[in-house]
């Protein structure tokens, strides 16, 4: 039985019309194709209240919807995380998302940590896609990729998942459709193959 794989929309826009929403189309229709079981989450579609405070994150308990994603990551084998950037960094709904997930009770979550203390590895890959109005290359130059490095190495990679991969598509307001193209086509190629 081929893996298990979670594919995270977080896109804030529910309407689905987006390139975003297209990339990841691309990638679950592919890995269903070849295969794999796919599970989506959508983000903008899930109705969860903001963490406010410490308290809420140590000891409330997670919505159901919360509960859903953490059980489908948690079965997963791999995960790919589709982002737009929005000023710099993931969309506040995707963050506050990722908040909720990784609350105590999630094997793996960023709780179940001591400080000083290395996360056991989950046999969990990742790949994260982000999207951008800017060229890649300016982002990874001039803002170093801070958002993408923050949840690939302060959320995921703190929780013990690894290796993680990434794509950068800058420029996605284009006209060229070509260029597009080639971006749909390298994620059927990725979804084909699980990676």
């Amino acid at each position: 039985m081929k893996k298990m794989i979670a594919i995270v929309q977080g896109h804030p826009d529910p309407d689905g019309r987006h390139y975003g929403h297209a990339l990841a189309a691309a990638y679950a229709d592919a890995a269903v194709a070849a295969g794999y079981q796919v599970n989506v989450i959508d983000v903008a579609r899930l109705e969860f209240p903001p963490l406010r405070f410490k308290a809420e994150f140590d000891h409330g308990a997670p919505p159901a919807v919360i509960r859903d994603a953490q059980t489908i990551i948690g079965r997963a084998e791999h995960l790919v995380i589709f982002s737009p950037l929005w000023l710099g960094a993931m969309p506040a709904r995707l963050k506050e998302f990722w908040a909720q997930v990784f609350r105590p009770g999630l094997a793996g979550g960023a709780a179940d940590f001591a400080p000083g203390r290395k996360a056991k590895r989950t046999e969990k890959s990742a790949r994260i896609v982000v999207s951008m109005g800017m060229p890649a290359r300016f982002y990874r130059w001039y803002f170093g990729a801070h958002s993408l490095n923050c949840l690939a190495r302060n959320s995921l990679g703190f929780c013990g998942i690894g290796p993680i991969k990434e794509n950068l598509i800058g420029l996605v307001e284009t006209e060229d459709v070509r260029r597009r193209e080639k971006w749909l086509e390298r994620m059927r190629g990725l979804g084909r193959a699980g990676a």
